[in-house]
C-alpha cells in the first residue's frame, strides 16, 4: 500500500513537473506575405508581432498591463513564442500552413493575415481545427459574418472606412463650399476590392451620389490603360479606389501617362499606406487621400505611440509604425492579453476571454475607443482617420477633431506636381 502510495505520488509530481513545463511556452502561429509584391507589409507586420512578444516576455516601462511583468502572469510566467510563416497572398498556401502550425507546430492560437482572401482560408482551417484566430487587419466585411466561433477582428471593417469616407465628403462639402455629387469605384477583383466596392456602390447611392463608372480589374494585372480611360472620359468628382500595392503604382502611372488628374482620390488603403507607397511614388502620391486606423501625427493624442515606435524600429531596421503593424500590434496584444485572462492554453479558455475583451482606449496605439467584440467577434468600438499625402508625409485630416492639417484641394495635377 505504502509503495503504491509513493508510485502515485511520484506520478502526480512528474504530471505536475510536465504540466508546469508545458506552460512556460505560448505558441503562437504568425500568416504574414513576407515574399512577392507586398512583402514589406508584411515584414513590417512581423516586426509588430516582435515588438509586443518583446513588450510582454522581457517587461516594460510602460503604461501597459502586460508590460509589468516577465512573461504572461496568469500563467506563472510563461513566455510568448510566435511561429511565423510565409502564406505569400495565397489562400490555398494559408490554409496549409494554418494546418500545419495547428497540426505539427502545436500552436494554442494564430494571427494573420493582412489579405482578405487569405485570412478567409486559414480562419476556416482554424475554425475546423477549435483554435482561436485573430485578426487586425483584413477588412472584408463578410468575414465576421459567417457564423464563426473562434474568429475575431479588432480592425475596423470596408464597411466602417466607407462610412467614414462618405462621411467626410459631406462634412468637408459643407466646410469648403463644394459639392461632391458623383464617384468612381475601381476595386482589383479578389475578395477584398469586390467587398470593398460592393459597399462603396451601395453607400453612394443611399447619400445621394451618382456611380459614374463601377470598375474591376484582375490583381496584379500588367496593363490599366483602358481601364483609365474610362475614369479619365467619366471624370467623377472622386475616385474611389480599392487596390493592393503593385496595381496601386500602375493606376497612378497610368493615370499621369494619360494625364488624367482626378479632383480628388479618397483610397481603402492598401497599396496607399504600403510603407514602399511615399519612397516609390514620391512626388506623384502627394494629394492622395486614404482612409486608416493610424498616423504618426496622432501622438498628441496618443501618449503611447512614441514610446511603442521606439521599441519598433528595434525590430524593423528603423522603420517606423505604419497602418498595417500599428493594427497587429493591437490585434497581438489584444491576443495575449486574452490568453493572460484566460490563465490556460485551451482553446475554449481563450475564446471565452477573447469575447469577454473590453480594452479601454488608454492601451492602445491606434485611435480606437477601446477593444470589445460583438456576437460576431467584431470589434464594435473601432474608429477610423483618413490622412493625405502632403509635401512627402502622411497628415491626418478627417476627422476635424484630429486633424494635423488642412485639406490640400484639389488634389494637384501631374504638371504641378512636376513643379513641386
Amino acid at each position: 500500500m505504502k509503495l503504491r502510495i509513493v508510485i502515485l505520488a511520484c506520478v502526480a509530481m512528474l504530471t505536475g513537473a510536465a504540466s508546469a513545463k508545458a506552460q512556460q511556452e505560448v505558441k503562437i502561429g504568425v500568416l504574414y506575405p513576407l515574399s512577392g509584391p507586398t512583402a514589406q507589409i508584411g515584414i513590417d507586420a512581423v516586426a509588430a508581432i516582435r515588438t509586443a512578444v518583446e513588450i510582454v516576455n522581457q517587461g516594460a516601462d510602460l503604461p501597459l498591463a502586460l508590460a509589468k511583468n516577465k512573461g504572461l502572469p496568469g500563467l506563472g510566467g510563461a513566455k510568448v513564442t510566435p511561429i511565423i510563416v510565409d502564406h505569400q497572398g495565397k489562400p490555398e498556401v494559408g490554409q496549409s500552413e494554418t494546418e500545419r502550425l495547428i497540426t505539427q507546430e502545436k500552436v494554442h492560437a494564430l494571427i494573420g493575415a493582412y489579405f482578405s482572401s487569405v485570412t478567409a482560408a486559414a480562419s476556416q482551417a482554424a475554425e475546423r481545427a477549435g483554435i482561436p484566430f485573430v485578426n487586425a487587419d483584413s477588412t472584408q466585411p463578410a468575414l465576421t459574418q459567417r457564423g464563426l466561433k473562434y474568429f475575431f477582428r479588432t480592425t475596423p471593417t470596408d464597411e466602417n472606412f466607407s462610412e467614414l469616407m462618405f462621411d467626410f465628403l459631406k462634412d468637408f462639402g459643407t466646410k469648403s463650399d463644394q459639392k461632391f455629387q458623383s464617384v468612381s469605384l475601381f476595386h482589383e477583383d479578389t475578395a477584398y476590392g469586390t467587398d470593398s466596392a460592393k459597399v462603396q456602390e451601395r453607400l453612394a447611392r443611399e447619400r445621394g451620389f451618382r456611380v459614374l463608372e463601377h470598375i474591376a480589374y484582375r490583381a496584379q494585372t500588367t496593363s490599366l490603360t483602358a481601364e483609365v480611360q474610362r475614369l479619365k472620359a467619366a471624370n467623377a468628382d472622386v475616385l474611389l479606389p480599392s487596390s493592393y500595392t503593385s496595381d496601386t503604382f500602375l493606376l497612378l502611372r497610368t493615370a499621369k501617362d494619360l494625364d488624367y488628374n482626378p479632383k480628388l482620390i479618397v483610397a481603402q488603403n492598401a497599396g496607399f499606406t504600403d510603407p514602399t507607397f511615399i519612397s516609390t511614388m514620391g512626388k506623384d502620391a502627394d494629394g492622395a487621400i486614404t482612409r486608416s486606423p493610424y498616423n504618426a501625427d496622432l501622438e498628441s493624442h496618443i501618449p503611447l505611440l512614441p514610446k511603442i515606435n521606439a521599441i519598433f524600429k528595434r525590430h524593423s531596421n528603423g522603420r517606423d509604425l505604419s497602418d498595417v503593424p500599428a493594427r497587429n500590434f493591437t490585434g497581438i496584444m489584444t491576443l495575449l492579453d486574452a490568453i493572460n485572462r484566460a490563465g490556460s492554453t485551451e482553446p475554449d479558455k481563450i475564446r471565452a476571454a477573447l469575447a469577454a475583451t473590453n480594452i479601454p482606449p488608454d492601451q492602445l496605439i491606434v485611435p480606437y475607443r477601446g477593444v470589445r467584440f460583438d456576437a460576431t467577434g467584431q470589434n464594435e468600438l473601432v474608429r477610423a482617420i483618413l490622412m493625405q499625402v502632403q509635401k512627402g508625409k502622411y497628415c491626418t485630416i478627417y476627422p476635424f477633431e484630429l486633424a494635423a492639417c488642412q485639406v490640400l484641394y484639389p488634389n494637384p495635377t501631374w504638371a504641378e506636381k512636376a513643379k513641386m
